[in-house]
C-alpha cells in the first residue's frame, strides 16, 4: 500500500477567524501555528503546505501570566557595534500588539522556506475589525475565546 500524497489541487484552504480576547499568548500561538500547518487535517503532510489562512483579531486584548509584561524582553540588533535594542512585552503591546502574536507564532513554525510560506497566511489585527470579509472567514470553534 502506497503512502497518500495530496496534490496541490486537492488541498482546500479555509479562512479561519480566531479571537484573541482574553486568551493566553502561548496557547493562542500554538493553536494558530497548528492551523497554519494543517495539523488537524487528515491530509497533513509535514513537507507540504496543507494549512488554512488564519485571521487573528483583538491582539491588543490577549493576556499573559506571571510577570511577563515587565520581564519578557524582545531584542533587536542593528549589526553595528553597540546597536542592541531591547523592549519589554508591555511596550510592544502598547505600540504594535500585532507583532507580539506574529513573533510568538513565527517561533513555532519551521525555520525553512515552508515556514516562510506558512507565515504569509497569518493576518493579525489589533482591533476587532479586519478587511477579509470577502473571504468569508469561519469562526474558530475549537479554540473559542474564553472569558477570564
Amino acid at each position: 500500500m502506497k503512502t497518500y500524497q495530496p496534490k496541490a489541487g486537492e488541498i482546500t484552504r479555509r479562512w479561519i477567524l480566531v479571537d484573541a480576547k482574553g486568551q493566553t499568548l502561548g496557547r493562542l500561538a500554538t493553536h494558530v501555528a497548528d492551523l497554519l500547518r494543517g495539523k488537524g487535517k487528515p491530509i497533513f503532510t509535514p513537507h507540504l503546505d496543507t494549512g488554512d489562512f488564519v485571521i487573528v483579531v483583538n491582539a491588543e486584548k490577549l493576556s499573559v501570566t506571571g510577570k511577563k509584561l515587565e520581564q519578557k524582553t524582545y531584542y533587536h540588533h542593528s549589526q553595528y557595534p553597540g546597536g542592541i535594542k531591547a523592549e519589554t512585552l508591555q511596550t510592544r503591546l502598547d505600540e504594535k500588539p500585532e507583532r507580539v502574536v506574529e513573533a510568538a507564532v513565527r517561533g513555532m513554525l519551521p525555520k525553512t522556506k515552508l515556514g516562510d510560506a506558512l507565515f504569509t497566511k497569518l493576518k493579525v489585527y489589533a482591533g476587532p475589525t479586519h478587511p477579509h470579509a470577502a473571504q468569508q472567514p469561519v469562526a474558530d470553534s475549537a479554540h473559542g475565546a474564553r472569558e477570564n
